[in-house]
């Protein structure tokens, strides 16, 4: 059994009075090298997934000026107002502007293969047929009716749109652009 005094030594033994060196510098070609691995492995898994996003946003069609996101902006605010005070023509107007903005969007970036949003861009005029139905019908329509046409109209802009992305995902994988 050993003694309580007994301490667990290290293989590596210091001597007392040694003096420690100081580390060395840090190589930055070392450095350098290590972030690149990085970047290149991120890049790999962004290449290999069709979710994610690959590259750069693409820019907008307004040059440096997020028309986009002030549409946005401005069309919640209005739907807000419109919320807060009653007023049908301020709801329905933010409503417009806040989905012109969110179309414009996802738009540029779905058919630039930056990131897909097949989902969004087929359900919103999927919604303006079965807001449209029930605008014109009225109460008479039925839900079932309703589904009928607005669930084809669904899927058959889900599957275009997505084939589209993945021939424009392809292209950009190909052609990566230029940084």
């Amino acid at each position: 059994m050993a003694s309580p005094k007994s301490k667990r030594r290290s293989r590596k033994r210091r001597t007392p009075g040694a003096v420690s060196r100081p580390r060395p510098v840090a190589a930055p070609r070392r450095e350098l090298r290590a972030e690149r691995q990085v970047l290149a492995e991120r890049d790999g898994r962004r290449q290999n997934s069709m979710l994610g996003t690959y590259g750069e946003r693409p820019a907008n069609m307004f040059g440096g000026v997020p028309v986009s996101e002030i549409a946005i902006f401005f069309g919640g605010l209005g739907a807000l107002v419109g919320l807060a005070s009653g007023a049908a023509p301020a709801l329905v107007v933010g409503i417009i502007v806040c989905a012109l903005g969110v179309v414009e969007f996802t738009a540029r970036e779905h058919f630039s293969g930056y990131r897909s949003h097949a989902t969004l861009l087929a359900a919103i005029p999927a919604v303006g047929i079965g807001v449209a139905l029930i605008a014109l019908v009225g109460g008479s329509l039925a839900r079932g009716t309703l589904l009928l046409v607005v669930v084809p109209v669904f899927g058959v802009l889900f599957w275009l749109l997505r084939n589209r992305f993945r021939s424009a995902r392809q292209a950009r994988v190909v052609r990566p652009p230029v940084p």
